[in-house]
């Protein structure tokens, strides 16, 4: 019981951080495009790359914590 418990915590903390990196990102993106519509698509990569990046952190934390507990 106390396992599961322990597992749960830890793979919501492991997904806690890059989601507020997703909301961060996202939230700065829509503020950037408010003030200059004209730079989307570099915006747009900036914000795909940051995207990959936390969610490949994301996907690594839960790996690592599979492994761990297995």
């Amino acid at each position: 019981m106390i396992r599961n418990l322990t597992i749960a915590i830890i793979m919501f903390i492991s997904t806690m951080g890059p989601s507020i990196i997703i909301a961060t990102v996202g939230f700065a993106a829509v503020k950037a495009l408010g003030r200059n519509p004209a730079a989307a698509p570099k915006i747009l990569v900036a914000l795909m790359f940051a995207f990959l990046f936390a969610e490949g952190i994301a996907v690594i934390a839960l790996i690592m914590v599979y492994n761990l507990f297995k």
